[in-house]
């Protein structure tokens, strides 16, 4: 059963799907194309709504045909001490370069990975830097401001008080007239 079944998926392999559809389109050509296959008899059912169907009924297997569709393996040669130490040393000659392209390429990424961390420090410390002079800067600026508002204030005191001085002695004055 298993044989028919696996000579089945080999026919069924050579039937071209187009020759299929040719033969659904073309009946009359059918008849040809069925009857091609030396192992194998299709035979066409009834027409039915979903499409054409087929029956494939495979022929007994002969001798004949078995010979053909078996490959034989190429023949093996016997491996000697030596070639089996050449085939040896060759996988452990890759298994080596394997090995150095792995440490390598993680060699790599650690590389990478510090410049990167190198880099975020630099950045870090630039910006902290930045940050403390603006800092810096704007105390400095604060401090000129503040140092300017008391200037001022003191400035307006001292005409406030130069203009009550004024206003007192001309009160004086006048007092000093009247009386």
């Amino acid at each position: 059963m298993a044989k028919t079944a696996v000579a089945y998926k080999e026919k069924m392999k050579e039937i071209s799907v187009l020759s299929l559809i040719c033969s659904c389109l073309y009946p009359e050509s059918r008849k040809n194309i069925l009857g091609d296959f030396e192992d194998m008899d299709i035979k066409p059912i009834n027409k039915r709504a979903s499409g054409q169907a087929f029956e494939v009924i495979l022929k007994p297997t002969s001798p004949v045909t078995d010979a053909a569709h078996c490959i034989t393996s190429p023949p093996k040669r016997d491996l000697s001490l030596d070639d089996i130490q050449k085939k040896l040393e060759a996988a452990e000659d890759r298994r080596r370069s394997q090995e150095a392209q792995v440490l390598q390429a993680l060699a790599e990424k650690r590389e990478h990975e510090r410049d990167v961390l190198l880099r975020a420090m630099e950045e870090n410390s630039n910006f902290s830097r930045m940050a403390e002079e603006k800092l810096q800067m704007k105390m400095e600026q604060i401090e000129e401001n503040r140092m300017a508002y008391l200037a001022a204030m003191m400035e307006r005191l001292q005409e406030r008080e130069k203009r009550a001085q004024e206003v007192r002695r001309n009160k004086e004055l006048r007092e000093a007239l009247t009386a």
